[in-house]
């Protein structure tokens, strides 16, 4: 405990020093700053004049105030934010938080994430206040969202390409979805909107944010499925995982016709460029493949089967869209192997599942290529020559209505 006269020293000293920041320039300030930060080492304020003279909310308004009339300068930001950072990350922080906000602090982190001339180290220096405001609970989450925050934060997020800023920035649009109700569903079509960000290490975090997003919601918004659709032909696995968790996520949500509709039609690649009508189906994906288009083929394949395996409805909403055709389809694209190997794979669960397709597929392909199929899906592709391939791209297999009613061929 402090003897009322070491309290009064402590008084007097504080406001000695709160006069001379007040009558310095730039360069006195900087300078204060730099001792203050010495004195409160690890982002942790310490400092016993401060603290037993009870004016420290004093000194964070002169540095707020400070920090909103001279950002766009830039020339003593850094060390700015970090002081900032001493008082909102104190044990009694609450009283240091409701002041900063109150004096403009959200939206002026905000504008440094939007400026051009602001360092890289000095926005994940505001990006990371702004997560300790966020943290802080509820009601200061939903003043960064009032400020236009989640608006912000997406659009540095689709213009960062570096490490450290991604991460930060994407912890704190994961703690805006947290807790944060009335302000959900802004940053989930933030999320969705982030889908089409061309970094794959963005796309995997969107996509697993979006995830735990979702979940919490009773409804998916129909824009999420184009995008998401979209990422199946990243060349990433890690990218084409979470798109596939995502999609696997959304089976029972309203936009599950869309997205099943959207699969089976990726199993044939469109061939809109192609003049030549006399052409081979073979010939056709030569000419007009590419490899994340392949990707993307082989990658709904695998959607689809994993949908089909979890239920018989989805199954026969596949069915219905004429699955087993396009599935045949894929099999014979002998320029990816692993749109081959999908495709059996899928297949093989549909023709264990509904017996009656067998007969309708060997008919449709042949009692040899049938054959095989049936003894090894997954490798048949090593064995497949040009003709069985080119049987399997012009397969006139129809089965979209036989497995309603009563199981009779539609």
């Amino acid at each position: 405990m402090s003897t009322p006269e070491e309290e009064e020293a402590n008084i007097g000293k504080v406001l000695t020093f709160l006069r001379e920041w007040d009558r310095g320039d730039s360069r006195v300030r900087g300078r204060m700053l730099t001792a203050f930060l010495s004195r409160n080492p690890g982002r942790r304020l310490c400092d016993v004049e401060l603290q037993l003279a009870q004016v420290s909310s004093l000194f964070l308004a002169r540095i707020t105030t400070w920090t909103r009339l001279t950002y766009m300068c830039g020339t003593f930001l850094g060390l700015q934010l970090k002081a900032i950072g001493i008082f909102l990350s104190a044990s009694n922080h609450d009283q240091y938080l409701m002041e900063f906000l109150e004096d403009g602090g959200v939206l002026t982190l905000l504008d440094i994430l939007s400026h051009s001339q602001s360092k890289e180290e000095e926005k994940v220096e505001a990006l990371r206040l702004l997560l300790t405001i966020s943290n802080a609970g509820r009601k200061y989450k939903e003043v960064i969202c009032e400020s236009h925050g989640v608006k912000a934060i997406a659009e540095f997020l689709a213009q960062s390409n570096t490490d450290e800023p991604l991460e930060a920035a994407w912890a704190l649009l994961e703690s805006l979805s947290r807790g944060n109700p009335r302000y959900q569903n802004q940053v989930y079509k933030a999320l969705i909107a982030l889908m089409t960000c061309s970094s794959p290490k963005a796309q995997q975090r969107v996509l697993h944010s979006l995830h735990t997003v979702q979940s919490k919601m009773k409804t998916a918004h129909h824009s999420i499925v184009e995008p998401l659709l979209g990422l199946l032909s990243s060349l990433h696995l890690e990218v084409q995982d979470e798109a596939i968790n995502l999609i696997l996520g959304l089976r029972c949500y309203e936009v599950r016709p869309l997205l099943l509709d959207g699969l089976v039609a990726l199993l044939r690649p469109t061939k809109e460029n192609v003049q030549h009508q006399n052409m081979q189906e073979s010939e056709i994906i030569q000419m007009t493949g590419s490899l994340p288009v392949f990707v993307q083929q082989a990658a709904a394949a695998k959607s689809i089967r994993l949908l089909a395996e979890d239920s018989q409805e989805v199954s026969r909403e596949l069915l219905s869209l004429g699955v087993i055709q396009r599935l045949l389809y894929a099999m014979g694209n002998r320029e990816h192997t692993d749109a081959q190997i999908q495709a059996s794979l899928a297949l093989k669960h549909f023709v264990r599942s509904f017996p009656n397709i067998e007969e309708h597929v060997q008919r449709g392909i042949g009692s040899t290529l049938f054959a095989a199929f049936m003894n090894q899906a997954d490798t048949l592709y090593m064995n497949m020559d040009e003709t069985q391939a080119e049987i399997l791209l012009t397969n006139k297999v129809n089965i979209t209505e036989v497995w309603y009613g009563d199981n009779s061929e539609g």
